[in-house]
């Protein structure tokens, strides 16, 4: 098994050196749409704020009554009473701040939760989308793994941040301003105090939050390398068991596994760090109310129903210092995570096309095909996999391509769909150049039917019918038998309906390929490429599969690559690719009689009885 290593990143994470900042900002686009309900769930939750700092105020007034009827010199049935008449404003004010603060909580927090939700939602769609439209050259880039913890994980980070971050931000900031106001107001000289310890504790938070966010990155990416371990690993099962490596592969699976733990262990050290850090710095605030208020109230310069509501409102304000470093924590993962997915979404496609006018006919192709001077590289490669390639086919032709590994035969017919665009020449159908084509009418009418076939965990009509699930059974059932599998699916306990499970893995290898040429065949394509795909298929299926190829696509374009002689000598034409450029070209008699690489392919195979002309 291919194990695959992640590319050295070639430039600096989005929001590097900038702790973050751009990544955040890019979010706002997402929010905004849902500006009206954020902003009410938060007018909410601040106003269940403004209840809260009532319940000191009315404490302050219980306290106060209470002690100034303990003092009087009334009857005690006249105390009595004063003190019920006393104690029920208070009581009932308290009750309403609590009921008022419940109710606006729970609808604000709902708003806003669910914003995160929904933001999450557009996260996902619009990455999943874009996914959709990448080449080749970025799936190398990020691996499966890789790109299914940024649209996982990542993503559900920057849920959090959202429903969670910047609630709690607002909240606390709201919070700590009303607490402190009504401390200002209650006593200035005390509420001034407690600004001494605040730039001790913004500097610790603002360095802490460095390191939480650098960690935190870390984690997510030691969190892409275990996913892409694991998906790895099951992708090639058989292999692993094969080869009697269960062992290796464990062992491999501990060291990402230990790596990524370690990782965590360092954000968790940090973290725990900062949540024991902050409180302490808070305590100093409630040693100073302690000291300096208690002194006041023994004094007689402030009353103890004062000093109780101070107390209070100093919670309302510490209450954001113990939640700073919880708050810090959840506000750099989530950046982290936007930054992750933002690298991924500055991926513009390499691929492009123009859109379809709304009033645009259908595309229909002829099947002509005009390549000039066509050449392409791979990146990173030194050397061009195909030069100067020239080559005409006509309308209806029957193509075939030999040639050995590495010659561009399947580099060709992924150009022909436009997976790969030609890094320099032409290639054109019908007298248009493909890039001018919209890409998915393109791809309806040329259909390339790949070497390595895929079918989907689904029933067999689902991947027979992927292009059009609501397709009627007629069509279906001719094109299984144009790719001799009629046979095999009629006698399957549920025929059509019968699920094939991960990558078909219930069916042949021969089988596979054949319910892959029936999903290409059923489209009834203007141009069909086939890119080896009867090598697991036997020399007779293989004859009666071309025998129905050739009444089927009688006037339609067909370019088939094979290593074998007894596909290529059906074809009208023989190419014959050797390192990009065309070496030999004719029909089978024509080569076979230049006695070139073709007739000394078709003698070996012949002698080894796997597909000469016999």
């Amino acid at each position: 098994m291919t194990h695959t290593q992640k590319p050295t990143q070639t430039r600096p994470a989005p929001g590097a050196g900038r702790f973050a900042t751009s990544p955040l900002r890019r979010l706002l686009p997402y929010h905004a749409r849902y500006f009206v309900p954020f902003w009410g769930g938060m007018f909410l939750l601040v106003i269940a704020r403004v209840f809260e700092a009532g319940v000191p105020y009315f404490l302050l007034l219980g306290i106060d009554g209470l002690a100034g009827q303990a003092s009087s010199s009334q009857s005690s049935s006249l105390q009595q009473s004063g003190l019920q008449s006393g104690l029920l404003l208070p009581t009932l004010g308290i009750l309403l701040c609590v009921a008022m603060r419940f109710g606006t909580i729970v609808v604000g927090r709902r708003l806003i939760r669910r914003i995160g939700v929904s933001v999450a939602y557009d996260l996902r769609k619009r990455v999943y989308g874009h996914l959709q439209r990448q080449d080749q050259g970025f799936f190398a880039r990020f691996p499966t793994g890789d790109l299914m913890a940024r649209a996982i994980n990542d993503i559900n980070l920057v849920r959090q941040l959202i429903g969670g971050g910047l609630r709690t931000l607002i909240v606390i900031t709201g919070s700590a301003i009303i607490g402190f106001g009504c401390m200002l107001i209650l006593t200035p000289s005390l509420a001034l105090l407690l600004l001494l310890p605040l730039p001790i504790i913004s500097l610790t938070g603002w360095r802490m939050a460095r390191t939480v966010f650098a960690r935190s990155k870390q984690v997510q990416e030691g969190f892409s390398e275990l996913s892409e371990q694991v998906q790895e690993n099951l992708n090639g099962i058989r292999t692993v068991q094969a080869l009697v490596q269960e062992r290796r592969e464990i062992e491999r699976f501990d060291a990402v596994n230990l790596d990524y733990t370690q990782r965590f262990y360092r954000l968790v050290a940090v973290n725990s760090w900062l949540g024991a850090l902050m409180p302490w710095l808070g305590a100093w605030v409630t040693a100073i109310i302690l000291g300096v208020g208690g002194a006041q109230v023994l004094d007689g310069e402030m009353t103890l129903g004062t000093f109780t509501a101070f107390f209070t409102y100093a919670a309302m304000v510490l209450w954001p210092v113990r939640q700073a470093g919880q708050l810090i924590t959840l506000w750099q993962q989530g950046a982290s995570g936007c930054a992750r997915l933002f690298e991924l979404l500055d991926y513009e496609p390499v691929i492009r096309a123009p859109e379809p006018s709304a009033n645009a006919a259908p595309l229909r192709l002829s099947g002509a095909v005009s390549i000039s001077s066509l050449g392409y590289r791979y990146p990173g490669a030194s050397a061009l996999t195909l030069r100067d390639l020239q080559l005409e086919i006509s309308p209806g032709e029957t193509v075939a391509l030999l040639g050995r590994v590495g010659a561009g035969k399947s580099t060709l017919l992924k150009c022909f769909v436009r997976l790969l665009d030609a890094s320099e020449g032409s290639l054109a159908l019908d007298g248009r150049d493909i890039r001018t084509l919209p890409l998915a009418q393109l791809r309806e009418r040329v259909v390339l039917v790949p070497q390595e076939p895929f079918l989907f965990a689904d029933s067999l009509r689902a991947n027979l019918s992927y292009d059009l699930p609501e397709r009627d059974e007629t069509p279906i059932w001719l094109a299984l038998a144009r790719a001799a599998l009629k046979n095999t699916v009629e006698q399957l306990p549920k025929q059509l309906n019968t699920l094939v499970g991960e990558r078909g893995v219930t069916l042949s290898g021969g089988q596979k390929q054949r319910g892959t040429l029936a999903r290409g065949l059923i489209r009834e394509p203007d141009l069909l490429l086939l890119d080896d795909c009867f090598s697991s298929v036997d020399t007779d299926t293989e004859e009666t599969i071309l025998s129905a190829l050739a009444d089927a696509r009688r006037d339609k374009t067909t370019v088939i690559v094979s290593h074998r002689v007894s596909t290529a000598r059906h074809a009208d034409r023989i190419l014959v690719l050797e390192a990009g450029q065309i070496l030999e070209q004719g029909t089978h008699a024509t080569l076979l009689a230049r006695n070139g690489w073709y007739a000394e392919l078709e003698q070996l195979q012949r002698k080894r009885g796997d597909g000469g002309s016999g």
